[in-house]
This record gives structure tokens, sequence and C-alpha cells, in this order.
């Protein structure tokens, strides 16, 4: 079962407590609760049996979205992931910001921005890997988490991409501490190109908030690092 479920399980316990205390109080039909838990537990065993844990993640990040700073969270989030793929000229071909759009478009999590990574595969496939490349998508893969530390001090999101780097720095070979060395280092790399492109950033959020394409996006970068004549410059190895 996963954690999304076990969160599911316990709100619907705390639902029965909660109305079990105050519906003698409020007049509240014993009909309410137990229907509630039903539908909760329904989902969380058609989630376990038919949706892997994707269920669950769609009913977490409804009910999250009552918070403003969870939607915050996942747009300045994924504005990280594509600005730092631009600026290291990673191929981008979409992006979600809500778990129902990543489940339509088949990306875990509660959203996402999607790469041609063909190449990089290829060559994780045949073990011939251009060091430079991995590195590149590495940092990517960092700087969601990069940039909600920037913003909000702390990052919420990120598990989906911490897990994918190890499981490539796993294939290739690399010790546990070793990969967390890589990931301190790919995390700081990240977050100096984003300060370094701070402007270009925050104009990316804004576009990315109204849902713009990725081509608008894109020309939202190109035209605040044109006026502003900044200098893309490589991460320090």
């Amino acid at each position: 079962m996963s954690q999304i479920s076990v969160n599911l399980i316990a709100i619907s316990i705390f639902l029965i407590t909660l109305t079990t205390l105050l519906g003698s109080i409020i007049h509240l039909s014993p009909f309410i609760p137990a229907l509630t838990t039903f539908l909760i537990l329904g989902i969380v065993t058609l989630d376990s049996l038919g949706l892997q844990g994707k269920g669950g993640t769609l009913v977490i990040d409804w009910l999250s979205r009552f918070s403003p700073e969870y939607s915050d969270r996942i747009v300045y989030h994924e504005a990280g992931h594509f600005i730092i793929a631009y600026l290291l000229q990673i191929p981008i071909t979409g992006y979600t910001l809500s778990a129902w759009e990543s489940w339509k478009q088949g990306i875990p999590g509660t959203g996402g921005v999607i790469f041609a990574d063909h190449e990089l595969t290829a060559q994780l496939e045949t073990r011939k890997i251009n060091a430079q490349r991995l590195d590149h998508y590495c940092i990517c893969w960092m700087a969601g988490i990069a940039a909600e530390t920037l913003v909000f001090n702390s990052a919420n999101g990120g598990a989906d991409d911490m897990r994918k780097l190890n499981q490539v720095m796993f294939s290739l070979g690399f010790s546990a501490e070793l990969r967390q060395q890589k990931q301190r280092l790919y995390l700081l790399q990240a977050k100096n190109l984003l300060s370094q492109n701070w402007s270009s950033y925050t104009d990316l959020v804004k576009a990315m908030r109204e849902n713009s394409s990725v081509e608008d996006c894109q020309q939202v970068i190109e035209g605040k690092t044109a006026k502003d004549s900044c200098k893309i410059v490589e991460p320090k190895q």
C-alpha cells in the first residue's frame, strides 16, 4: 500500500472521530460520516488494486489545493525544472501543474516538466555516457528542489526527482557516499543557475501560472535574457 493510501485512511479515521464528537452538537446525521468514510476507503481500495497509487495522489492533490502555498510550490518547483532545462539545452515537450493533468499524460506525481530524453536513455542502455550531458540532466532533476528552497527556504516536493537521480547514479555504479556528494553538488549548481537568471525565472513563473505553451514560455526566457543581456553560464564542475 502506498504512503498516500495510508494518508487517506488516516484522514477517514480523523473524519469519523471528529464527526462522532461533534455530530450531536451540530445535529449531523451519522449517515454523512459513514458515507464519506465509505467513499474514501473505496478510493483507497481502487487505488491499491487498479491505479497503482495514482488515485490517492489525485485526491490528496485536490484537497491540498485549498492551500494557496501548495499551488505556489508546484509552479515554482516546475518552473525551476523548466528554466534549467532550457539553459542547459535539454529539449522540453510539455509540462503539467496538477495531478490530474499529470495523470492524463502518464507523469507520476502532482506536476512535471516533460523532457525529450531519448538521447540520455540510449546512452544509459549502452553505458556510453556523455559525462557533461549526464551532469546537465542531474542538475535539471535537482532544479525543482533548488527553486523551492530559494523561494520558500524549504522543499516539500522532489521525491520523484531524487529517486530518478539515485536510480541513474546507482545503475552507473556510484557508491552511496558518492551519490550523496553528487546530489549536493547538483543542488548547488542548480541554485547558482537560478540565481544568475532570477529575473527570467520569475517571469517564467508568471507565464506558467497562465498555462502558457512551451513555446511561449521559452520566448519569455529568451526575451528576458536578451533584454537584460544576461549571459547563460555553464555550471562549474
